[in-house]
């Protein structure tokens, strides 16, 4: 036999078993940007900050609580554009990034034109999501310990033997394995870039599970 398919320490049966759960996103955040370059740095934080204000007094205006919106801080930068073949400098840009939490999905398109109409010049993406994702995982990780079982006692019964109890679980990245479930055809939401219909979100878990083979 091959060395590389030996088993040198024999003790029982591993088995890796995955779950996934299937829920509809109750929540969608937004990915947006104000950015103005002008000739002084003192001009692009004035009409960045402008902005900045109206984009805040226009998701308000949506039922938006502050807490749901996080900003990052006015980031200013020289500018520069390639003329001919000169790299010449343009101005200063001042960028303030905006995080937009919205619960009511169905406002989404309209809170999404009334913050570009305001003055969010850049949308970086919109990625839907659940509250509720801890409980879901821990759905999907307690139907994994039962699919890893229902493995294991397969393997037990095709080889003629009893499985004993549980000797140790490990659990398996669950980026790993939404992935793999993406990667085969799952549903999962934001798989369309520029898509807004909500979809599903998949929630999943694995685990690698050591079980005893019962004596007798």
């Amino acid at each position: 036999m091959n060395t590389d398919q030996s088993i040198e320490s024999p003790w029982g049966i591993s088995v890796f078993g995955a779950a996934s759960v299937d829920a509809a996103p109750d929540v969608a955040r937004l990915r947006v940007a104000v950015q103005q370059t002008r000739q002084s740095a003192a001009e692009a934080f004035e009409v960045t900050r402008r902005d900045v204000n109206q984009v805040r007094e226009v998701v308000r205006g949506h039922g938006v609580a502050d807490r749901h919106v996080s900003a990052s801080r006015l980031n200013l930068e020289s500018a520069y554009a390639y003329r001919g073949n000169e790299h010449k400098f343009v101005g200063y840009k001042c960028t303030a990034s905006f995080v937009i939490e919205l619960r009511a999905l169905d406002t989404l398109e309209a809170v999404l034109v009334d913050v570009v109409e305001a003055g969010a010049n850049e949308v970086d993406g919109v990625e839907f999501d659940v509250l509720a994702k801890k409980e879901l995982r821990a759905e999907a990780r307690r139907a994994a310990v039962i699919a890893a079982r229902e493995k294991a006692e397969l393997y037990a019964d095709a080889a003629g033997v009893r499985l004993g109890p549980v000797v140790h679980i490990k659990d398996v990245d669950s980026e790993q394995v939404q992935n793999n479930y993406r990667s085969h055809g799952r549903s999962a939401a934001g798989d369309g870039e520029g898509d807004l219909t909500p979809g599903r979100i998949t929630v999943a878990a694995g685990v690698v599970a050591g079980f005893s083979i019962a004596a007798g």
